[in-house]
């Protein structure tokens, strides 16, 4: 296949497969698929619910045309698998999406096609798991009638500046030929340039640590909050102190949610495991990383206690559920542990959150966010995700939605400390 006969169809419109099928649609016919009717019939109005396009990005992409018809993807001969790679609830590797994709896809493959796989994955992943898949449905030979790439996504939600076509992207091929053709095809969209990898190992490999490097590094401050709490020593004050050193990472404690560092570790461990290998400090991060939850109730609660507040039957208010600020992403958001832990204690809570789907949020756990707040009504607030609505409230603003006496935790540092009475 040479670059100018790629006829492209990304699979899986998302938060990553969307805006790689608009940058790929400006320049080149794309057929973009996913199961989802409603969020085909959605784009072709052209909204974007996850708020990564806009309503005139879309429209820029005169190229790219949405379907729910696998029959849509015959002509097509490169695809680019875009879809989630989730955990379970034993917090192992779930790769139903991956494989439902790669059967759809095998479904329409050809001699000579390619396919490229964005999703993350552990080491090995591609050609042990998804290729057989492609083989089996296809019923052709890898690497002699078919041929893999992988490039890792890199998005980052709700960034504005750091853009699908901003980011230096991971190539691979399953040969030579392939991933320098893969290459050049990623070269027509990402401006920054590319990183070609040795194998499709390597790239998947890359990936998968990248976010674990950062789930160890907050971890690490997590850590340190502890025990900076049980001093009586203000965290953000000693980061601040030591960020003062021109090599001190600037990591920050918190709740470590989201579609990617508090997931990605898990395929790595995963992998490690399944030869052989047990990882200590990997999965002791995580542990860490999941307990955060757990802590800033305990906290809260020590803190209503000092203050003769009614913990059982107390109303706390938790301000934000998306599981970073100004987007309204709720993959694998930790502010339901927070929830889940005050339920627990037996408090009434409410979640208050402009940026999420009312309707998501009830579908994916059970919750249901309420309107705006009623001013005097909280015994407790959790300011849990720092939305610029929340930092434009300022602390009497927020102070005023709890009773004269209520605990205002401020997990986020969106206060001065002065404002709030508890700070991670």
């Amino acid at each position: 296949m040479q670059f100018q006969d790629i006829r492209l169809a990304v699979v899986g419109l998302g938060y990553v497969g969307l805006p790689l099928a608009v940058e790929f649609g400006r320049k080149r016919s794309v057929v973009g698929f996913d199961i989802n009717q409603r969020r085909i019939d959605e784009l072709k109005n052209g909204n974007d619910f996850t708020l990564e396009t806009t309503r005139e990005e879309l429209a820029a992409a005169k190229y790219l045309t949405y379907t729910t018809n696998i029959d849509d993807l015959r002509d097509c001969n490169c695809y680019i698998v875009t879809v989630p790679t989730p955990i379970d609830e034993h917090k192992r590797p779930d790769l139903t999406p991956l494989i439902k994709a790669s059967e759809t896809v095998g479904k329409v493959l050809k001699k000579g096609d390619i396919v490229i796989y964005e999703s993350t994955v552990y080491p090995g992943c591609t050609e042990e798991d998804c290729v057989p898949v492609l083989e089996r449905v296809s019923g052709l030979k890898f690497n002699q009638d078919f041929y893999c790439g992988y490039s890792p996504e890199r998005i980052n939600p709700g960034d504005k500046e750091h853009r699908v076509t901003t980011i230096r992207k991971v190539t691979s091929g399953s040969t030579s030929e392939v991933a320098d053709l893969v290459d050049e095809l990623y070269n027509e969209i990402i401006t920054v340039g590319t990183h070609k990898a040795e194998s499709i190992k390597v790239a998947e490999a890359a990936k998968v640590i990248e976010n674990t490097q950062r789930d160890l590094n907050i971890a690490l401050i997590n850590e340190l909050a502890l025990i900076f709490n049980k001093m009586g020593i203000d965290t953000e004050a000693v980061l601040k102190a030591a960020g003062s050193k021109w090599n001190f990472l600037p990591f920050r404690p918190g709740l470590v949610g989201g579609h990617c560092i508090g997931v990605d570790p898990y395929y790595l461990t995963h992998k490690a495991q399944a030869i052989g290998y047990h990882p200590e400090i990997i999965l002791a991060g995580r542990r860490l990383n999941d307990s955060m939850g757990t802590y800033v109730v305990a906290q809260l609660v020590k803190a209503m206690t000092k203050k003769r507040i009614q913990v059982e039957g107390a109303r706390v208010l938790v301000m934000g559920l998306a599981f970073k600020e100004n987007c309204p992403d709720l993959r694998n958001t930790r502010i339901v542990d927070i929830v889940a832990e005050l339920k627990d204690y037996n408090c009434v809570v409410d979640v208050y959150d402009p940026w999420v789907s009312l309707q998501e949020a009830q579908h994916e756990y059970g919750i249901t966010p309420i309107g705006t707040p009623k001013p005097g009504s909280y015994d407790a607030i959790i300011l849990a995700v720092a939305h610029h609505q929340f930092k434009d409230m300022g602390a009497s603003a927020i102070r005023a939605l709890g009773k004269p006496d209520a605990v205002l935790y401020d997990l986020k540092y969106v206060l001065d400390p002065q404002g709030a009475d508890l700070r991670l």
